[in-house]
């Protein structure tokens, strides 16, 4: 989807300064930075660019490039140039836009992080942010990192917030030298990175597989425990995931047919592939979820149907408990009548009265355990 420019043709650092928000809004990842005194952050631009070079013939020329020749580099080279930030500020990525004149929307959701995964063209100039993924096993937890790129004719600039060794990765092959790889200059950088993000899909979908499978087991087998704070915090994380993965099957599929400017047409068998794994990766997440929903439920049967078991066996305990209770209640009406004392009783000078009480007694208390063991209670 194409973006216009709402300020005219010229874009430049000032308009990306003023557009971005003042006082330096962050990715709020595990790696982010401590803010000064004053509220700011007051890195130096060459605190937050992982590395830089320039790529020509199929090779990195040696040495660090610096951002005050990037853009000169970038104007001149028959490569291209590759700049890699690292949660910069608002200051740190104006000056990177100022250099390469960058679209100050994009910069400003560079910035900000906590994109969808998405494509947008500004003239030439390429925005496109993805979500890669790693699934900690042990502590069943979806971690998601960002990373936004700015592909032009002759340059990439890309932004990481959180953790992830993707960009590293990537920067390593071509480091190598694949001339094949980078003969498709900026669009090399974008090919890798979507490839290496979607295959870390598939390797996190393969773990919670595992766990889903795991969990399954214990619901439908002997396992009397109760799983349903464990399943909703699995499909909690899997929602996380859903977030990532689905909103990049569209930038893909333009990227697959060929329609973005700027991006080689050659690569667009490339991004097929990689438009086929994210869809599987989608699917697989999705039959994750439903499967994680229906077990679930029968988690939720299971405890449904134990409570009902221990609340039957508590109302026969009731019963057996009552039954005695009654059968006691005859000798111990007999005792209290005789304990009471009286000094005309009749039968306190029948020789026989002792035996014949205890007869009555013991007649009483078998009547009444055969009714109760008659209509179940005992």
């Amino acid at each position: 989807m194409s973006v216009d420019d709402p300020a005219g043709p010229t874009r430049g650092a000032g308009r990306a300064r003023r557009l971005l928000p003042r006082g330096g809004t962050r990715y709020d990842g595990p790696a982010r930075p401590e803010p000064a005194e004053d509220g700011g952050d007051q890195r130096g631009i060459d605190a937050v660019i992982g590395d830089s070079g320039v790529y020509e013939d199929g090779h990195r020329l040696p040495g660090r490039l610096p951002l005050d020749r990037a853009g000169e580099a970038a104007r001149s080279t028959s490569g291209f140039v590759w700049i890699g930030l690292q949660q910069p500020s608002t200051e740190n990525i104006a000056a990177v836009a100022d250099e390469f004149d960058l679209p100050p929307l994009a910069v400003e959701d560079a910035v900000k992080a906590h994109q969808r995964p998405k494509l947008e063209v500004y003239d030439d100039v390429v925005f496109m942010v993805l979500k890669p993924v790693r699934y900690v096993d042990h502590e069943e937890v979806v971690e998601v990192s960002e990373i936004a790129l700015f592909l032009g004719p002759k340059f990439v600039i890309t932004v990481r917030h959180g953790r992830g060794d993707v960009l590293r990765r990537v920067r390593a092959e071509l480091d190598r030298g694949n001339s094949e790889l980078l003969a498709s200059g900026p669009t090399a950088v974008l090919y890798r990175t979507a490839d290496l993000v979607v295959d870390g899909y598939e390797e996190a979908i393969v773990s919670i597989t595992e766990d889903v499978d795991e969990i399954e087991s214990q619901v439908f087998g002997d396992d009397e425990l109760d799983h349903a704070e464990r399943i909703y915090k699995l499909k909690r994380e899997i929602a996380e995931f859903r977030r990532a993965v689905l909103p990049l099957a569209t930038p893909l599929h333009r990227l697959a047919e060929g329609l973005v400017p700027v991006v080689d047409k050659v690569t667009a068998p490339y991004f097929r592939d990689v438009h086929d794994h994210a869809l599987r990766a989608a699917d697989a997440i999705e039959g994750h979820d439903r499967l994680l929903s229906d077990v679930l439920q029968a988690d939720l049967a299971r405890v449904e149907v134990r409570q009902s078991r221990i609340a039957l066996r508590q109302n026969e305990d009731m019963r057996k408990i009552s039954a005695w209770a009654a059968i006691a209640l005859v000798p111990t009406a007999v005792a209290g009548i005789y304990g009471m004392n009286f000094e005309y009783m009749p039968e306190l000078t029948w020789r026989f009265g002792y035996f014949m009480v205890l007869g009555l007694i013991a007649a009483v208390c078998l009547v009444l355990h055969r009714l109760f063991r008659r209509s179940g209670w005992l």
